[in-house]
């Protein structure tokens, strides 16, 4: 397996708070059956703005590190890249990074209103051949209430990346819910730790897999966990399966409106 999406460079981002930290969570990561992970700490615009040359330098220190301590764990340069009309030009001037200096992106957004620059955003990425990978889309609140928006993405070329934590209602039950409607309907191309701390959710993530297994089968969770990353990473394309359009309940919708 590939951890997708995680937090373990120390001292750049809120993730990892030191070295000893960082080796902590790739040890937590090992026990629990990754064979790799992908380091995408926050690219912020004025608040997290570590570039790639320093990032490039923690990754080599890490690997020399593991390798002092004969741990094996394949490691992939990345960013979480918070969405921008210059996100284009933090990626030309090597401020982020791509996925492992591939084609796919991995970006975020707010997660309580939807950026007006979306669209314009996803078009400047794809015009230069790049192709967004959205962080956790069960996070945010207006994609909660309006989950079709996700659909509509995924047809105009976005792929999703979801967190292990989310089919657990780490991030609440509005998530919850979610996440799993994604799983049913073919909207999940990669799964992510978002790991932060020790002792979290590399702790559950059997418990996350069996869950997400039970939605999906065991072929797709492979997808999800081990052959979608590894095609990202090696820049091959991804087939994906075609999305089913999501409807709410009533008593889902009402979840989604009325509940903090």
């Amino acid at each position: 397996m590939i951890d997708f999406h995680s937090h373990i460079i120390p001292n750049i981002d809120d993730g990892s708070r030191n070295i000893e930290e960082t080796f902590n969570l790739i040890k937590e990561a090992k026990e629990v059956g990754f064979e790799g992970i992908v380091l995408t700490s926050h690219y912020i615009e004025n608040y997290y703005e570590t570039g790639m040359q320093e990032r490039n330098v923690w990754l080599k220190a890490i690997n020399e590190n593991l390798i002092n301590k004969g741990i094996q764990m394949d490691l992939y340069l990345a960013n979480e890249i918070y969405i921008s009309d210059n996100m284009m030009d933090l990626l030309i001037n090597r401020k982020a990074s791509t996925i492992n200096n591939s084609s796919y992106v991995l970006f975020e957004m707010p997660l309580n209103s939807e950026p007006m620059n979306l669209y314009d955003v996803i078009y400047s990425l794809q015009e230069n051949r790049l192709i967004p990978v959205l962080a956790h889309p069960e996070r945010y609140s207006f994609i909660q209430k309006e989950p079709e928006l996700v659909y509509d993405l995924i047809q105009k070329g976005v792929l999703m990346q979801a967190n292990y934590g989310s089919i657990l209602g780490m991030y609440g039950e509005k998530a919850q819910i979610i996440v799993k409607k994604f799983f049913e309907n073919n909207m999940i191309h990669f799964l992510g730790s978002d790991v932060h701390r020790q002792n979290t959710i590399y702790k559950k993530i059997s418990h996350a897999l069996h869950e997400i297994g039970t939605i999906v089968g065991e072929k797709k969770l492979e997808e999800l966990t081990t052959m979608n990353p590894m095609l990202a990473i090696n820049n091959k394309k991804i087939k994906i399966d075609e999305p089913q359009y999501i409807k709410l309940t009533l008593k889902e919708k009402m979840i989604m409106y009325l509940k903090k």
